[in-house]
């Protein structure tokens, strides 16, 4: 083969996109042999396997995640050219995979998808369970979009600025420190503590200025989730170290309270991510709009952080 046509290039722009070639047909209203037999083209035309199974799906090569971002800019180029009509959510058919913490996915994930399926319902959504270290390599994962707290960004992602709170200490509402205005750091270190092992990192900055006093803190219990933590402390006298407007929402579902931290404590930003290779995309902003609008104003948001009297 030895020109490229135009449906082509879409065809290998939606591949590299879904990296599965059943997702792929579908976005194209193609048979599954049919886009199968356009992979084969392309892997002949570019030399190279481009897609590489990796048991039910696939990974991009070498080749081909420098193609994408190339390849995107050539289309929307030629489609602005043709005056492409304006994108119009109702009538896309797309599958996106969003990654964030089980509390973004308990509390404000459903009212995305609420949204979703009201204005776009052709739009489907796939739920991860973040993990940071994707962050610094969110261009090679089939991720669409991330939900986070990081204090620097990787120099090819883009973001949108979510809010940004403090941690605090969370504890049963009859626990013995909940009616203390200044809770010493030798009084929190006579109770143990749960920790959160998934998610990202929460109260690392505790435990180093534990250290640097030369004590350490007792951890009672390690759990992924934020529903099952606050269920522990509910139930006993441990504390938990964690930002404030999730402390603030579990203490709205649950008997618990929270307050102030005896150590010097960082500010955490919340960022909605994404690779930059998606800007120009128009369905892909269309959505991270809607997540972005949804995280910044739901009640369970960062941004509806308040302060500790």
């Amino acid at each position: 083969m030895e020109r490229l046509n135009l449906n082509l290039l879409r065809a290998l722009t939606v591949l590299l996109e879904e990296r599965n070639v059943t997702r792929a047909s579908i976005r194209l209203s193609l048979t599954q042999s049919a886009m199968s037999r356009q992979l084969s083209q392309l892997r002949d035309y570019f030399v190279d396997p481009l897609l590489i199974r990796d048991d039910n799906d696939y990974l991009l090569s070498a080749k081909a995640i420098k193609l994408l971002p190339r390849i995107q800019a050539i289309l929307s180029d030629v489609d602005s050219l043709r005056g492409e009509d304006r994108f119009d959510p109702a009538l896309c058919n797309r599958r996106f995979s969003f990654a964030c913490t089980d509390y973004v996915a308990q509390f404000i994930f459903p009212d995305i998808l609420q949204r979703l399926q009201k204005e776009a319902p052709g739009i489907d959504i796939i739920y991860e369970m973040w993990k940071p270290e994707w962050l610094s390599g969110l261009g090679q994962l089939p991720l669409d979009f991330v939900s986070t707290t990081t204090s620097t960004m990787p120099e090819n992602l883009s973001s949108v600025h979510l809010g940004f709170d403090s941690p605090v200490c969370l504890m049963a509402h009859n626990h013995p420190l909940a009616d203390s205005d200044s809770m010493t750091l030798d009084e929190m270190l006579n109770y143990s503590f749960v920790h959160l092992n998934s998610g990202g990192d929460k109260d690392s900055f505790f435990d180093r200025a534990l250290e640097a006093r030369g004590v350490r803190r007792r951890i009672l219990f390690e759990v992924p989730f934020f529903s099952a933590a606050f269920q522990v402390l509910a139930g006993n006298q441990s504390l938990m170290v964690l930002p404030a407007h999730i402390a603030r929402n579990a203490a709205n579902h649950f008997p618990l309270t929270y307050r102030p931290l005896p150590v010097q404590v960082p500010q955490n930003h919340y960022h909605l991510c994404w690779h930059a290779m998606h800007n120009l995309d128009q369905a892909h902003a269309w959505v991270r709009n809607c997540i972005a609008d949804q995280l910044i104003t739901s009640m369970y948001s960062s941004q509806k952080h308040d302060l500790i009297s």
